[in-house]
């Protein structure tokens, strides 16, 4: 019988096992019910939109669409949910884009059955959480001293695309509608596009993208 009050998850793993052993082992938590399982990004993206689950378990490494771009899809598409990827990998290549993405939590796949279920408990409160080795390379790369280069360096493609079309002077809805994202996605873009520039508002974002010369 289905828990309404229960955190709804989706697993989302190329292994047939991983999935059985995760699904097991959550189904022996009160508060937290597996809505689905996929084996590969598409499928987890078209069971998020039926589904609307609160928390996505997403593996890195799957067949054709990798866990990077079906994070970064599928919260476009429903920016609410809260991406915890598990994964047994840790080089910078997977973990940084991932993260960029907006996966909210990063675990690893030795994590004991209890400290996945309360990343599960934990991310639907908002709260992130980080393997330790995870932790300690962020923390790392923040600390390296970084090459003075102009602040839009640090912007993604999509932020790129996001602060041209503000200083062309189109509205949040305009830009979700040219570029076929949700109202929530752009402005969760605008605020980092603030964020790296350095600027207090829209028209700021703008002037700099034409002192710049971002925009004609």
């Amino acid at each position: 019988m289905e828990n309404e009050t229960a955190i709804k998850v989706l697993l989302v793993d190329d292994h047939e096992m991983v999935r059985i052993g995760l699904a097991a082992v959550l189904s022996t938590e009160e508060d937290i019910e597996v809505v689905g399982e996929a084996s590969n990004g598409a499928d987890g993206i078209r069971l998020a939109q039926e589904y609307k689950p609160d928390v996505v378990l997403m593996d890195l490494v799957m067949e054709g669409m990798d866990g990077i771009e079906t994070t970064r899809k599928l919260l476009q598409l429903y920016p609410e949910c809260k991406v915890i990827v598990l994964t047994s990998f840790l080089d910078d290549e997977k973990m940084y884009p991932v993260i960029e993405a907006g996966a909210f939590s990063y675990l690893l796949k030795t994590s004991r059955a209890a400290e996945i279920a309360q990343a599960i408990r934990a991310a639907v409160k908002g709260q992130s959480i980080l393997e330790s080795q995870v932790a300690s390379k962020i923390m790392n790369r923040f600390r390296q001293p970084k090459p003075s280069a102009p602040a839009h360096e640090e912007l993604t493609e999509r932020e790129m695309e996001v602060l041209r079309l503000i200083a062309s002077g189109k509205s949040n809805q305009d830009v979700a509608d040219e570029l076929f994202i949700g109202i929530k996605t752009v402005k969760f873009h605008v605020t980092n596009i603030l964020a790296k520039l350095g600027v207090e508002d829209r028209t700021q974002a703008a002037i700099y993208a034409f002192k710049n010369g971002l925009v004609e």
